[in-house]
């Protein structure tokens, strides 16, 4: 048998307490009979009954466990890979104070609201690269968010096949460590800037994983300039370069893999919106098993330690003959 509580000073203050109290009475009710001349032997009946049911009341206080009984445990588990342009194009200035500073922002909401297990951090370009493994610590997470900065990465354009195969990679790194059961979900940040992919293939294999990928496009069609010192980016002809949201290339990704499409500027925030679409996915069932744990029986003594004091109130014994 073990205790669902210890037996701790407390429980023994209140034994000493019970004692002390109740041996004043005794002793008074002894003094008082030997001043009448009588013996009041039936004192100590009521005196077993109360330590019964007083003892009792501790016993049930601390909960007896003993025997077994069978309990279902399931665990449900969702991962989300969180996948941030790095790219040269993520310093316009078209969403304030820069897309990238915008998507800074506005992360640590979606860490706080987002139902899930574990997040993971990507950055990318021209090519995808690891910032933050699969972790449960938000906190830790934050810290990487707000070091993003464009020059982590290449300064060639971005391109989406990159961050697709990593995360493929990684998902499928966590089937093969019996992770497999879980709901994987990629999450990317883009401009959606690049040079034209075919990404058909790759989009099946995620689709194939049921890896549900949502995008989020940062930026506006009417473009913005990217700063570069105290003046603008430009072409070989001098030329201000200005660069626009192209979101074609992220609503397909996002449509085929069962996710969804979102846009981020400076007069639409649709992350709330994308917090609801992720939440809404159901998290599989990671494992489901019997276990035999002791069961709490506080319930026995406490009732008949209720008996017992009801049998106290309703018996009434002479003490003394005045």
């Amino acid at each position: 048998m073990t205790w669902y509580l210890p037996f701790t000073l407390l429980e023994l203050m209140l034994c000493l307490l019970f004692a002390v109290l109740y041996g004043g009475y005794l002793y008074r009710i002894k003094r008082l009979a030997h001043q009448f001349s009588q013996k009041a032997n039936t004192i100590w009946i009521k005196t077993a009954v109360r330590t019964v049911y007083g003892a009792l009341l501790m016993v049930a206080l601390l909960g007896p466990s003993f025997g077994a009984m069978t309990k279902e445990i399931r665990t449900n588990g969702k991962d989300i890979l969180l996948a941030v342009d790095l790219s040269q194009s993520m310093t316009a200035t078209d969403v304030s104070p820069s897309r990238l500073e915008k998507v800074k922002l506005q992360l640590p909401s979606f860490l706080e609201q987002a139902n899930s297990d574990r997040i993971g951090l990507v950055g990318f370009s021209s090519s995808a690269f690891m910032i933050s493994p699969f972790t449960y610590d938000n906190s830790a997470l934050e810290l990487f968010i707000q070091s993003l900065k464009t020059n982590q990465a290449a300064p060639e354009a971005a391109k989406l096949e990159p961050v697709l195969k990593i995360a493929q990679e990684k998902f499928q790194a966590m089937e093969d460590s019996r992770d497999s059961e879980r709901t994987k979900i990629l999450v990317i940040f883009s401009d959606g800037e690049t040079f034209g992919e075919n990404l058909q293939p790759l989009i099946q294999q995620l689709k194939n994983a049921r890896i549900h990928v949502f995008c989020v496009g940062v930026g506006t069609t009417a473009g913005g300039k990217m700063p570069l010192g105290r003046s603008f980016k430009k072409d070989k002809n001098g030329e201000v370069i200005l660069t626009k949201l192209e979101s074609e290339l992220l609503q397909q990704v996002a449509d085929k893999t069962d996710g969804a499409y979102f846009e981020m500027n400076q007069t639409t925030n649709e992350l709330p919106r994308l917090v609801s679409a992720v939440n809404a996915i159901e998290s599989e069932v990671r494992q489901t098993k019997v276990v035999e744990v002791a069961a709490n029986k506080y319930f026995y003594p406490l009732l008949l330690a209720f008996l017992l004091i009801v049998l106290d109130v309703l018996w009434t014994l002479q003490v003394l003959r005045i």
